[in-house]
C-alpha cells in the first residue's frame, strides 16, 4: 500500500519540467545542487535557498471507515537566473519566465487535460507562493523561490 504520494509526484514533477519546451536549455535538478556561476538558469525541484523542508505534508482520514486518506503537500522549488552584466531586470524578467513556464506546464490545457494531475499521481497541483530574491553577485542574479501544493488520494 502507498503511504505518501510524495515521491511519485516529485518524480512526476521533474518529468514534465524536463519534458516542458519553453525550459529546453534550462538545468533542471531533483533537490539542491552546487552552484555553475557559469550556467544562466536553472530550476531546482525540492530544494530552496533557506528552506528546511523539500516537502511539507499533512494527510488525514478521508471518510468515515478509514478506508482511505487524503494527502496534502507542498514541494519547494527554486529557480535562478544569472546574468554577467548589471541589469537586474533581465534577470529577474527571466526568472518570472522560468516560473511562468513552470505554472504553464501544470495548468489544464486542450492538449494537455491531465497536467493538474502530475501524469495521474495526485487530484491536483499548482503553483501557490513566490519569494524574489535579488542579488548582485558577479553580475546581476535573480531567484525565485516557489512551492507547488498538491492534493492527493491515498
Amino acid at each position: 500500500m502507498v503511504t505518501s504520494r510524495v515521491p511519485a509526484a516529485v518524480a512526476a514533477l521533474l518529468d514534465i519540467l524536463r519534458a516542458t519546451p519553453a525550459l529546453a536549455g534550462v538545468r533542471i535538478t531533483d533537490g539542491p545542487e552546487s552552484t555553475n556561476a557559469t550556467e544562466r538558469d536553472v530550476i531546482l525541484v525540492g530544494w530552496h535557498p533557506g528552506g528546511e523542508a523539500a516537502v511539507t505534508l499533512t494527510q488525514d482520514f478521508n471518510a468515515a471507515g478509514a478506508r482511505t486518506r487524503d494527502e496534502e503537500f507542498t514541494i519547494s522549488c527554486y529557480a535562478e537566473s544569472r546574468r554577467g552584466d548589471k541589469d537586474m531586470a533581465v534577470s529577474r524578467n527571466r526568472v518570472f519566465e522560468l516560473v511562468g513556464a513552470v505554472e504553464t506546464a501544470l495548468r489544464a490545457s486542450d492538449a494537455a487535460p491531465q497536467a493538474p494531475t502530475l501524469g495521474g499521481t495526485v487530484l491536483w497541483a499548482h503553483l501557490t507562493a513566490g519569494d524574489l530574491q535579488q542579488v548582485a553577485a558577479e553580475g546581476a542574479v535573480a531567484g525565485l523561490s516557489f512551492t507547488v501544493s498538491c492534493r492527493a488520494r491515498i
